[in-house]
């Protein structure tokens, strides 16, 4: 990616665009965990072990104070692997989890960052007051959690047109007649500057679809910009 100088269009620097998109992927959901959350929050699960649950499991300690972490994927070789590389990066205890179920009994966040078609996450699986940040699924087919949970969740969206046109989850649950539109209650951004209420109570789920705009790597290449520049300048 370019980055451009936003008052003279002039080229500032060239940026490897995938990094900046995995990076900026999983700081936003850690944004969204910090001010959707529970405070105590202290289980982190991660569904997933590919590039995005790496990400998440490195941003999301920055916003709470996790005790653990657990991992689950469907081999348990590179879920391990995994959870060694997760313990070292962090310094929080990490397991590997081979049942969804029991990889998020008890989790007070949980991430879906996987290729799955079909749901894996339902709704008696997820506990009251949890928050989830689901980021798998990036087109209108594939879907990584079922009805009944999207219908349970407070659903906020990175993008409400962007999630209203692909978001896959939300796009079932309202066909199949399990939520209206008015479910999807705003953006994060929403959230963040005031204007509509995240979570309302302790025991309320969370729920934050990302399906990535490109704003995000704007503003995350820009900042990367600004950061290389401003040490070199020093």
């Amino acid at each position: 990616m370019v980055i451009f100088d936003p008052v003279t269009g002039a080229p500032l620097c060239q940026l490897e665009a995938g990094m900046i998109t995995a990076i900026r992927t999983a700081s936003a959901s850690a944004m969204a965990t910090d001010v959707l959350a529970r405070q105590d929050a202290s289980v982190l699960a991660i569904l997933g072990t590919g590039e995005q649950a790496w990400h998440h499991a490195c941003a999301l300690p920055a916003v709470r104070s996790f005790r653990e972490i657990r991992i689950w994927g469907r081999s348990l070789e590179r879920t391990e692997a995994l959870a060694g590389k997760v313990r070292e990066r962090t310094g929080i205890a990490c397991s590997a989890f081979s049942e969804v179920a029991v990889a998020v009994s008890d989790a007070d966040v949980i991430c879906t960052v996987t290729g799955a078609a079909e749901p894996i996450l339902t709704a008696d699986m997820a506990r009251p007051g949890a928050h989830l940040n689901v980021v798998g699924s990036s087109f209108d087919g594939p879907r990584e959690i079922d009805d009944a949970l999207v219908a349970s969740a407070r659903f906020f969206a990175d993008s409400r047109a962007s999630v209203l046109a692909q978001g896959s989850e939300i796009r079932h649950a309202m066909a199949s007649g399990a939520v209206p539109e008015a479910h999807l209650l705003g953006e994060i951004g929403e959230v963040l500057r005031g204007t509509i209420s995240g979570r309302v109570h302790d025991s309320d789920i969370t729920l934050y679809k990302s399906l990535g705009h490109i704003v995000q790597d704007i503003a995350a290449g820009y900042h990367v910009y600004q950061t290389i520049h401003g040490e070199r300048a020093g």
